[in-house]
């Protein structure tokens, strides 16, 4: 006998989703999961046999549910989701939503200050401790952080700047505590878990937004008081496929310093896109040579094309840092003529 919708667990209602879907939108959501939530699934989905199309219609609509109920938290809180699906599902069918994704969904923390703007905010938290806006800055988009950090003093910007790359796991009871400051002044939005945060990503992304000026002052500071993760951001701060935010002119220039060979092994693993752009900047005759150099050295160690891509971005934060070219970013980047 088939189970109906509400015998169903957690996990045998997404074996069903998955399986209601089809196997192409299930393999894109798999590529998001972790290995042991694809084992557990993929062991439910070989047990499920029999389902009726009322309890695919049924997980379908619950599942469409919680993604408008996410959405509505996403764009005002959870005051305004809970205002919205009572409008559209009713009184009882929101609460019954808005319960279920208070007990097996996580808000982001710090979601109302994400609505705020960085100036305004900037007046609230310039004056906490640098730990306070490094957990603050993680939680806020990268433009949002960037033009935060930017106004900072400059003793501070460093500081920040370390605390969010060496951030990792922050207490829930410490993030009530931030957010208890902040709501007085704008809103409320409280975790109930341990949310990972910050990181050398976080910082990175910070840096590639925020004007140039500051990431070198961040930089040198932190090269003098942490040089391994001074190298471990600048290592991420400008991939190779990057280069196609360069213009023509500061692509030629690049090249120019780039060894051949290196070039060659360079471009083995990257996309049609980044190959064209480049080709497009050399001569017919150079570019004609890198492909058949390309086509007969034949497999290539994943590390070597690595190393020989980062040998070609170190010559772009050369000539960036020498201004032979400019790497476009935010915060007074604009080009004018």
């Amino acid at each position: 006998m088939a189970k109906s919708q509400t015998d169903l667990t957690g996990i045998q209602k997404a074996a069903v989703l998955l399986i209601t879907l089809g196997p192409e939108r299930s393999a894109n959501i798999f590529k998001q999961l972790k290995e042991d939530e694809i084992e557990q699934l993929t062991l439910e989905i070989a047990n499920t046999r029999s389902i009726s199309s009322t309890t695919k219609d049924a997980i379908l609509d619950e599942f469409y549910e919680v993604c408008l109920a996410q959405q509505y938290i996403a764009e005002g809180g959870i005051g305004y989701a809970k205002d919205l699906l009572e409008k559209a599902l009713g009184v009882e069918k929101a609460k019954d939503v808005i319960g279920k994704l208070t007990a097996s969904l996580q808000v982001r923390p710090f979601e109302f200050v994400r609505k705020t703007d960085a100036s305004q905010l900037l007046n609230f938290i310039q004056d906490e401790h640098p730990q306070t806006i490094a957990l603050i800055l993680s939680y806020l988009s990268s433009s949002q952080s960037a033009t935060i950090i930017a106004s900072l003093s400059p003793d501070k910007q460093a500081d920040v700047a370390k605390r969010i790359a060496q951030m990792d796991r922050t207490s829930p009871d410490v993030i009530k505590e931030v957010e208890r400051v902040l709501e007085r002044k704008l809103s409320s939005l409280v975790n109930q878990d341990y949310t990972i945060a910050g990181g050398v990503d976080s910082i990175v992304e910070i840096l590639n937004t925020v004007d140039r000026g500051t990431e070198k002052h961040i930089m040198e500071t932190l090269e003098v008081e942490e040089p391994e993760l001074a190298d471990e951001i600048r290592r991420k701060m400008f991939v190779f496929e990057d280069i196609l935010s360069l213009d023509d002119k500061s692509i030629q220039r690049v090249l120019r310093d780039v060894d051949n060979n290196e070039l060659a092994v360079a471009l083995k693993s990257t996309n049609e896109e980044v190959q064209n752009v480049i080709f497009n900047n050399l001569s017919k005759r150079l570019a004609a040579m890198i492909k058949e150099d390309m086509e007969f050295m034949g497999p290539v160690r994943l590390k070597d094309v690595e190393e020989a891509q980062q040998k070609i971005v170190n010559i772009i934060r050369k000539l960036e840092d020498s201004a032979e070219i400019i790497i476009s970013r935010g915060g007074g980047d604009e080009i004018v003529v």
